[in-house]
């Protein structure tokens, strides 16, 4: 499979530390001390989950070396929808006009982009779709719970959109080397540790710690994983773009995997945790120095405990 084009989307509106000094006390230095966050966005009162897919589909459109109506598969990621009847996908194909393709919606946490890339791997391995559009989306401030002092500094909105074709269709094309993505449900207070009840209170934390722990040992193990099953060894990968949850897990993770914190690709210090979305809007925000050859290994851990890895080849 090839990524042929990549595109994202931020809402102008930038919240700094001083609203939440302002909100709760916590101070700027203590949420940098602790997550690397200064300031995130936050989407307007007009702007929601599919608009904001929307927007990015659109800034993917001016690159997409097909036409639009080539499109045989929509698959939406989110685990903030803005309607969970009429979805992120269906949105989409509201939006380009494809009739009578298959359109699905996934949500398992900040994993969902990798879960998205396998379902299109598993149309594509069935000749069921040959060009594919994944959007992941994250309205998250819609969610959130501001006075949370454990959870409510962390959260971003944002979205990114790839086209995906099963052969290459140009010379620019991102190889999808690879991708695995598991579940570790069972393990710790992965049950409880962060959850979702727009009825009650919205996101939080309250296990951060267990969250911590776990996405240290996940991220790292599954980032080796899929490079030992391409025979590869992490001295092979020019850069990782991990899950974008805290800047402390990216350190960890760099260290346990014996590389260079420059390795490493970042934007939660200035977009905050925008979920399954926030590697992907990484991918798209660095692609400029990205070289032909280059291997990148996006890895994710989310709520509930799902994670995975994927290894792109420039």
């Amino acid at each position: 499979m090839f990524i042929n084009t990549i595109a994202s989307y931020l809402p102008e509106q930038i919240i700094t530390n001083a609203y939440f000094e302002e909100l709760n006390g916590l101070t700027d230095d203590w949420i940098i001390e602790r997550t690397g966050i200064r300031e995130r966005r936050k989407a307007s009162e007009d702007e929601n989950t599919h608009t904001m897919a929307i927007e990015a589909v659109n800034k993917l459109t001016a690159n997409l070396p097909y036409d639009l109506s080539e499109i045989d598969l929509i698959v939406g990621a989110t685990y903030t929808p803005h309607d969970c009847i009429f979805t992120l996908a269906h949105a989409v194909q509201h939006h380009i006009n494809v009739s009578e393709i298959p359109v699905v919606t996934i949500s398992s946490a900040c994993s969902s982009l990798l879960n998205a890339v396998e379902i299109v791997q598993g149309y594509f391995a069935l000749n069921k779709a040959s060009k594919a559009l994944i959007v992941a989306s994250e309205h998250n401030t819609a969610y959130n719970n501001e006075d949370d002092t454990k959870a409510g500094h962390l959260w971003g909105d944002g979205a990114v959109a790839l086209s995906i074709t099963k052969n290459r269709v140009s010379a620019t094309d991102w190889e999808i080397k690879d991708v695995l993505t598991g579940g570790a449900a069972n393990v710790g207070k992965a049950s409880i540790s962060v959850t979702l009840k727009p009825l009650d209170r919205g996101i939080i934390m309250p296990f951060g710690k267990d969250v911590f722990l776990n996405a240290c040992t996940y991220m790292p193990k599954a980032s080796l994983q899929v490079l030992e099953r391409n025979g590869l060894t992490i001295n092979d990968v020019k850069y990782i773009a991990p899950h974008q949850a805290n800047l402390r897990i990216s350190k960890n993770v760099a260290g346990t995997l014996g590389v260079s914190e420059d390795v490493m690709l970042s934007n939660i210090q200035y977009l905050g945790n925008t979920g399954c979305a926030g590697c992907a809007i990484v991918l798209d925000e660095n692609k400029q120095k990205f070289e032909k050859g280059d291997k990148i290994v996006v890895t994710v851990f989310g709520g509930g405990y799902s994670y995975g890895a994927m290894l792109l080849e420039i």
